[in-house]
């Protein structure tokens, strides 16, 4: 029988797919608070420990990637931690008046200057931009990605097993 609690639940992990793929939308928090409702919603029974742990540790690195996933990018291009940050600032600016194509450009303008600025070098600030940007496009799809297995493996369990 599905119930409130469920239904919510299964909101909660539909809102971490669309907020994978949407800026400024959590998704792994949203994941975890989904699994959170419905494992205390039904008594702590309906799920086994060991399922929820899964769950939980996806949602969690879920979290991880979509808070951490650019700056590790930028890093592993050359970008200094400063770069990286005033980055991540001037993007989300960017993505709340333009969208998420002022997230990537904001992001790969504000590396590629910034290194240029801080090392005079052409090809190296064009890497770190490279990288910035491949690294926000790819977090995203690896957040989808874990988003959609734990609804996945939340249904499997739930409705399945």
């Amino acid at each position: 029988m599905v119930d409130l609690v469920t239904v919510l639940a299964i909101a909660l992990l539909l809102g971490g797919i669309v907020g994978a793929a949407a800026p400024m939308v959590p998704s792994g928090l949203l994941s975890l608070a989904g699994l959170a409702l419905y494992w205390w919603g039904t008594g702590f029974t309906e799920l086994s420990v060991l399922t929820f742990a899964v769950l939980v540790s996806l949602a969690i690195l879920t979290a991880l990637i979509e808070f951490f996933g650019g700056s590790i990018a930028a890093r592993a291009g050359g970008a200094s931690w400063m770069t990286t940050a005033v980055a991540a600032i001037v993007g989300l600016i960017l993505m709340v008046v333009t969208g998420p194509l002022g997230l990537l450009v904001g992001l790969f303008g504000t590396v590629f200057a910034l290194e240029f600025v801080r090392n005079g070098e052409l090809e190296g600030s064009t890497r770190s931009a490279i990288y910035t940007t491949i690294g926000i496009l790819a977090s995203t799809a690896v957040q989808v990605l874990l988003t959609t297995s734990i609804l996945f493996g939340f249904v499997v369990a739930v409705f399945l097993l």
